[in-house]
């Protein structure tokens, strides 16, 4: 298939693969006489699994990694790899989580204040962030 049906297929863009080619994400793919790709079901299997790896926050070329131990018929290493990798991602979610929480709160807190008439220059320096909700830093 061409790199516009891969695309079309996998909900991404042609200069998306482009890209990942180009970075030796994935290996480039062999040419018709036209010069065109020429896309196999491995091809748009392997790119599958990288982009499905991206949506989970893996990095690029952890992904990239990941996706060609798997289509290497490697997948037994991949699982090992991503099972570890998830545990790491959770952590990080937890974190960014807790720190969203705590910017809700200072906004909340801001606007609360805002609304009563507190000018916004002493409200909104770094020297008031960690004390007004218990937290050293921002």
């Amino acid at each position: 298939m061409n790199i516009t049906a891969l695309a079309r297929q996998l909900g991404t863009t042609s200069h998306s693969i482009r890209f990942y080619e180009r970075c030796g994400l994935i290996p480039g793919p062999a040419r018709n006489d036209n010069g065109y790709r020429e896309y196999t079901e491995a091809d748009a299997q392997r790119l599958r699994l990288l982009l499905g790896l991206r949506q989970l926050d893996l990095p690029l070329e952890q992904a990239a990694e990941l996706a060609t131990l798997c289509a290497a018929g490697r997948c037994d290493e991949v699982s090992d790899e991503l099972t570890a990798a998830i545990a790491e991602k959770r952590i990080e979610v937890r974190r960014r989580m807790e720190e969203l929480r705590f910017l809700d709160q200072r906004l909340a807190h801001l606007s609360g204040q805002l609304g009563s008439g507190e000018p916004p220059r002493n409200l909104i320096t770094l020297g008031n962030i960690g004390k007004e909700v218990g937290r050293d830093s921002v």
